[in-house]
């Protein structure tokens, strides 16, 4: 009788628990980079650094010195890199200075992982989530985050593609509020608003033909109001997706406002 050679091993269950749980916690992670950026957020006691990153070719300066002592009396854990390796975990090689650092956000998240919760929520509470189309410009993605962060919605979804990225520009335009709010992240944006629409989120768009003013908007299901840039309306195809077209009246005959300001009107308002 032929013997299985492949024997079930009893730890593989124990593997990919500890394997998802890595992932999960490391799916919150932000990495910032940047000589000052870095030394600022050490100096923060509210954030929770996981490890400082160094590149082996650094001079030994004050900066390099104040940063690896500050990582000591916090115990945060000090990693030597190449340049090269450093320049993969910065993503920025001309900028990163040959320093970053990790560091865990509670709120920041793939989409997939708080959705569940979200519509748990959603039955109880008032839920409004701000999604961005193709907003690009750091400072305004870093005022968006304050904005949202600061206001009464739950949080930002936030595509990989075709965005700005979580850069030191965008969280020094934030305040710091990037490392507090709700940030949801995805890598393709109208995929992931089907998901949510499929679980009962109603999608909601800026237009100035046959809107509802957004000071008599008032709708009691969850909601995710998209935006894009003031030069760009919102895609067809998203637009096409929407429940609601909602209108910010102006006059003197201005026609747009900032995507930034559009945002805080949009997350105080609904």
């Amino acid at each position: 009788m032929a013997k299985n050679k492949h024997k079930s091993n009893p730890n593989h269950g124990d593997d990919r628990a500890e394997y998802v749980a890595r992932k999960k916690f490391f799916d919150h992670m932000i990495t910032i980079y940047g000589r000052n950026p870095v030394l600022e957020a050490l100096k923060n006691p509210e954030l929770q650094i996981y490890r400082l990153h160094l590149a082996k070719s650094n001079r030994d300066s004050s900066v390099v010195r104040e940063l690896k002592d500050f990582a000591a009396s916090r115990n945060i854990e000090v990693a030597l890199h190449s340049r090269e390796q450093l320049s993969r975990i910065s993503r920025n090689s001309k900028q990163d200075q040959g320093v970053a650092c990790d560091i865990y956000c509670p709120g920041f998240q793939p989409y997939q992982e708080s959705l569940d919760s979200l519509v748990a929520q959603s039955k109880s509470n008032n839920i409004s989530i701000i999604a961005l189309d193709s907003v690009t410009n750091p400072q305004n993605l870093g005022m968006i985050i304050r904005s949202v962060t600061a206001s009464p919605a739950y949080g930002l979804l936030l595509p990989s593609k075709g965005s700005a990225a979580l850069s030191p520009l965008v969280i020094k335009a934030s305040a710091g509020t990037a490392f507090k709010g709700n940030i949801l992240s995805c890598n393709d944006l109208e995929q992931s608003l089907l998901e949510f629409q499929k679980r009962g989120f109603k999608l909601c768009t800026l237009t100035s033909h046959n809107a509802t003013a957004i000071s008599d908007f008032n709708p009691s299901e969850p909601r995710v109001f998209i935006l894009r840039t003031d030069t760009h309306c919102v895609r067809q195809s998203i637009m096409d997706m929407s429940v609601y077209r909602i209108i910010i009246p102006m006059t003197n005959g201005v026609e747009s406002l900032n995507v930034a300001v559009t945002a805080a009107l949009v997350a105080f308002n609904l």
